[in-house]
């Protein structure tokens, strides 16, 4: 009789113990599985143009010199039509992480800036210069770097960022609804993303 109930204790227990080990390997796989799918659908993002826009705008160039100081002046000046695309695109690919298996954490520690590239087109009317100032290479470099500069300040300050930034929330959003359907927790540098609209609140 001992040796029966016995049998049967051993048979209970293998049967449990089996049953745990079983269940634990289908935890690890699916463990490694999500983590791999984190991986891909991070992968799988590359470079994100996020706001095309144009540009045109019209400049007044003008250079004096003092060819005889006080006396006699030398006068060059032109009105430069500018046309020019905009473009403003975050490199996805650059993105940086950590992932915590165990935890069922994805940290993103980095998220690269954007890149805002100006292409300008220019055309030059009414050209004037006098004799002895006459319009060097220097003179059109010396344009193109002032217009390439003033360019830079109105995208700066027009909608293009905003809207650039908010393209960038609706991708990072992505790896949220990711994480969340798998149980696992998206953080930036530490920081919990708890909600889709997260990302609006911290500096990135």
């Amino acid at each position: 009789m001992k040796n029966i109930t016995f049998g049967v204790l051993i048979a209970i227990v293998l049967f449990f113990t089996l049953r745990y080990c079983n269940e634990k390997k289908a935890d690890d796989a699916q463990l490694i599985e999500n983590s791999m799918l984190i991986q891909e659908q991070i992968k799988n993002v590359g470079k994100l143009v996020v706001t095309e826009g144009h540009f045109s705008e019209v400049f007044s160039y003008k250079d004096s010199r003092d060819v005889f100081p006080y006396l006699v002046t030398a006068e060059k000046k032109a009105l430069v039509v500018v046309n020019a695309d905009v473009t403003i695109a975050y490199d996805l690919s650059q993105i940086t992480y950590d992932i915590d298996e165990v935890n069922k954490v994805l940290n993103i520690t980095y998220i690269p800036k954007e890149e805002i590239k100006i292409s300008p087109e220019f055309e030059y009317y009414d050209i004037q210069a006098d004799f002895l100032n006459q319009f060097e290479a220097k003179d059109y470099n010396k344009i193109k770097n002032k217009v390439k500069a003033s360019l830079m300040k109105k995208v700066e300050a027009s909608d293009f960022k905003k809207n650039s930034k908010n393209r960038l929330i609706s991708e990072l959003a992505k790896f949220y609804v990711l994480t969340n359907s798998m149980g696992w927790t998206l953080q930036y540098n530490n920081t919990p993303i708890t909600t889709e609209d997260t990302f609006e609140n911290i500096k990135l």
